[in-house]
């Protein structure tokens, strides 16, 4: 799943793939993190298994498949955007009517899925679908359906994104700031560099997010600064940030989190990993898929899908059933992503 999309409309929600706001005991400062080297980390992280040669059936694409077919009819919107979402990342040839047809969903959050996914996947059939929605009346709506625009050529509401950089909502903002990273015009710069100073902790790591998305040193400095953070949740933001631009220059920065006391910044970081290329984070990804924590089998399977190895099908097809949506889905895209 993408790394932030719809980050600030999780804020009360919560989209699982990232962590926001949970903050450690005593509070998160709200100044912004300060530039630091990356210090080594005294431990490494247990090695992963030699890699086996492993074929992903057709039944198990299936399997996978049908998990998405039932997840888009749920009663819950926050489970349809999370499939719209999955749908994106895996799987979206089957599904483009659908994601589509999300714009009209009743709920804000999944019709805010539906446009930032036809943004990203540019399907070109969605433009008077968007159109139609560009006055809807959720500004995450409204930003998500600017973002898919321009992507598909139509700038002529690119400029709004000026006024919702100015919005006293936080979520707003942030959701601007992501529009903007994701859209790679350099000339968002402009907007962002300002941002730096935003008075919310978390829209400054979206801002960070997007400068690095665009080239910008600065932008990576500061990331790297979050992934040393004492906060877990700044670190697990970092790390996946980090990782988004598939540069390995990186790699030693998010490495660390793969031996923090916490798992789940262990399974993030090995999220990131996989991202960059490396299974470092193979081994933490298996022991977290028997966790009875819902929230980790659904990280590990995150991590399975971002690293990619097939032979990991065993560990991951018996989340195909577990008992928590959130888990099936991401495994659903862990076994499509494998099966490619």
């Amino acid at each position: 799943m993408r790394t932030s999309a719809l980050l600030f409309a999780s804020a009360v929600i919560s989209l699982a793939p990232v962590i926001t706001g949970c903050g450690a005991p005593g509070g998160k400062s709200n100044q912004p993190p300060n530039e630091a080297k990356l210090t080594k980390p005294s431990k490494r992280a247990p090695a992963p298994p030699p890699v086996r040669d492993v074929v992903i059936t057709p039944q198990q694409i299936e399997l996978a498949t049908t998990v998405l077919r039932n997840a888009l009819k749920s009663s819950d919107g926050l489970i349809r955007a999370h499939t719209i979402e999955a749908i994106s990342d895996a799987a979206p040839q089957p599904f483009e009517a659908q994601i589509i047809a999300g714009l009209e969903d009743p709920a804000p959050i999944v019709r805010t899925s539906a446009a930032m996914s036809i943004g990203e996947l540019k399907l070109t059939g969605a433009r008077e679908a968007l159109l139609k929605r560009a006055g809807d009346e959720d500004n995450l709506v409204q930003i998500a359906v600017r973002f898919a625009l321009h992507r598909l050529g139509d700038t002529r509401l690119t400029h709004d994104f000026e006024l919702f950089a100015k919005s006293d909502k936080p979520h707003v903002r942030g959701m601007t700031v992501l529009a903007l990273g994701m859209l790679g015009e350099p000339s968002a710069m402009k907007l962002l560099r300002p941002m730096q100073a935003d008075r919310n902790a978390t829209v400054r790591l979206q801002v960070y997010e997007a400068m690095w998305k665009l080239g910008s040193e600065q932008g990576l400095a500061s990331l790297a600064a979050a992934a040393l953070s004492a906060y877990p949740d700044d670190q697990m933001i970092a790390f996946l940030a980090l990782a988004e631009p598939r540069d390995k220059r990186v790699i030693e920065h998010v490495r660390g989190g793969l031996t923090s006391d916490y798992e789940e910044t262990r399974l993030v970081a090995a999220r990131a990993m996989g991202m960059l290329g490396s299974d470092e984070g193979y081994t933490i990804a298996t022991a977290a898929t028997k966790s009875v924590d819902p929230r980790k089998r659904h990280l590990a399977a995150l991590a399975f899908a971002a690293i990619g190895r097939k032979d990991a099908i065993d560990l991951v097809v018996p989340l195909l059933s577990d008992g928590n949506t959130d888990v099936k889905l991401a495994a659903a895209t862990a076994v499509l992503t494998m099966g490619k």
